[in-house]
């Protein structure tokens, strides 16, 4: 019994061959007897997948460059702890086990200290590693490395240090001995503020850290997941996004979003015109074939699904020429404009190639009507 089944799939699949094969000479010697049509097709198409291919790489690439840049700006969550306490000890251990590598969070607790002279000052408490990369717009002239070294704000070194000196801190009757490591300025408050390390401030003040300040890596749904994450992790605080940055984000990438979606839709909507007027005029050039084949016996399925294989097939080559061709372009939009490689996006073959051959498609249910209507006795009389 598996014999005969065996030898009845071989029968067929021979019996197919040539009908298959006749279907793609078919195909063949219609694009070049109508070189002319199909070439103004083809360029159409090319032209869409191109401009289509060369805005994706480009919104995707440009985004993942807005993302870092934005990074880059410092904190986009900030955890405060409720009514001025101290945040759980384990508070950095819970956040860095949610961020999972996809962020960075640094703690600060904040006092008002002394200076010798009686003036108050700011004092906070951070991990200077994390803020080296939390907080990469700072202007710092050099980062401490060792106990006992601050980092002084550029305002705030007049009240402590004018000569770059060593000076003493005191906070509730306790005196910490700091020696000046470097400067910071940001043009905020910072500048007014003094930086030690948090190991050295727990150790004067006893007191834990008040604030975590927090850049999670993402598009600004993701980052708002995080957000609602952090606030069930550490219910102790209050979660709170930092609009600046996040509005700032999503509005910037709205636009883009937005600019690259009106421009695809109007390029494709002229490829889409330019290739039904091609598929018309194929209709209107080859009706002698359709009816001979009509008469031949070809059913309207036949004709009907012979026709959409020219048309997919036209989409097919556009796209993927297209594709090459927008490779290259955005490679040098990038370098041209954000002096920068523009990293090709081959995820984004597979949406041009289908979006090629819905528009071919779509194009082609005008003329498939028209095909239907197609008389042969009328046609093959010269009528």
């Amino acid at each position: 019994m598996s014999m005969a089944t065996s030898n009845s799939t071989l029968a067929t699949k021979r019996a197919q061959a040539p009908r298959i094969s006749m279907f793609w000479r078919m195909l063949w010697r219609a694009a070049i007897s109508r070189s002319g049509r199909a070439a103004s097709a083809l360029l159409a198409m090319v032209v869409a997948a191109a401009v289509t291919t060369t805005l994706l790489n480009l919104y995707v690439d440009v985004q993942a460059k807005l993302q870092h840049e934005f990074r880059n700006y410092g904190a986009n969550i900030v955890l405060v702890a409720k009514d001025g306490a101290s945040l759980p000890a384990d508070t950095m251990s819970r956040v860095d086990s949610l961020l999972a590598g996809r962020g960075i969070a640094a703690p600060f607790g904040l006092i008002v200290a002394r200076t010798s002279t009686g003036q108050a000052i700011v004092v906070a408490g951070t991990d200077f590693e994390r803020v080296r990369q939390l907080d990469k717009w700072w202007s710092v002239s050099n980062w401490p490395s060792a106990p006992q070294q601050a980092l002084v704000g550029v305002r705030a070194q007049s009240n402590v240090s004018p000569a770059y000196q060593p000076f003493d801190l005191s906070f509730q009757g306790r005196t910490l001995h700091l020696s000046p490591a470097g400067t910071v300025q940001t043009g905020a408050a910072e500048d007014s503020r003094i930086y030690i390390s948090i190991a050295d401030f727990v150790a004067w003040t006893g007191i834990q850290p008040s604030t975590v300040e927090v850049t999670a890596n993402g598009n600004p749904n993701e980052v708002a997941a995080v957000l609602n994450h952090l606030a069930h992790a550490v219910p102790a605080a209050d979660v709170r996004p930092v609009r600046q940055i996040m509005e700032g984000e999503a509005r910037v990438l709205g636009k883009t979003r937005a600019t690259l979606l009106a421009a695809s839709v109007l390029i494709i909507l002229t490829a889409a015109l330019c290739v039904l007027s091609t598929l018309m005029g194929w209709v209107y050039d080859r009706r002698r074939d359709f009816a001979t084949m009509k008469a031949l016996g070809a059913s309207n399925r036949l004709l009907n699904g012979f026709f959409a294989a020219e048309a997919a097939a036209l989409g097919a080559a556009g796209a993927l020429i297209g594709f090459v061709v927008g490779i290259g372009i955005a490679e040098w939009i990038g370098r041209a404009n954000f002096h920068a490689s523009v990293t090709p996006r081959f995820g984004v073959l597979p949406i041009v190639l289908a979006g090629s051959i819905v528009v071919t498609l779509l194009s082609a249910i005008l003329p498939i009507s028209r095909l239907r209507r197609v008389q042969p006795a009328v046609i093959l009389r010269g009528e």
